[in-house]
């Protein structure tokens, strides 16, 4: 496939941060592409949608919260075989609800010394220093 003829596939991604200093991690679907691994929470950003507003939806649908403010943490350009994903990563560290995983998927808090423990996809690996940043409070 040419460069030029490559998809490209816009979602964000939430690092939730509780008071413990641990971020959320998701389980991917089996059923779905790099099905078990673990990633931030998010999803894609529909034609016409503000990354923001794409994320406060995809909180809503799959943990059933609310972010407070969100501000933009890093953001990651990865060539997958078949795209290339654009994914901006937003800080939280304020919301309304308790996070659940309402499509199934199983949630852990991790720590910045626990995160290379979880198998993650390629695109969220170069996200982890500055995830650990924010976990230690500096941003």
């Amino acid at each position: 496939m040419k460069s030029q003829d490559t998809k490209l596939v816009l979602v964000v991604a939430a690092c939730l941060v509780n008071e413990r200093g641990q971020v959320l991690l998701a389980e991917r679907p089996k059923s779905k592409h790099m099905g078990g691994r673990y990633e931030f929470p998010g999803g894609k950003v529909e034609a016409g949608e503000r990354p923001e507003v794409a994320l406060a939806r995809e909180l809503q649908e799959e943990l059933g919260i609310t972010c407070g403010t969100v501000k933009p943490l890093t953001f990651c350009s990865h060539a997958y075989e078949a795209f290339h994903l654009l994914m901006p990563l937003y800080l939280c560290r304020s919301w309304k609800g308790v996070p659940t995983g309402r499509e199934g998927q199983q949630l852990v808090w991790a720590g910045a010394e626990d995160l290379e423990e979880y198998d993650m996809p390629p695109a969220d690996v170069p996200l982890l220093p500055f995830v650990k940043r924010a976990l230690m409070g500096e941003f």
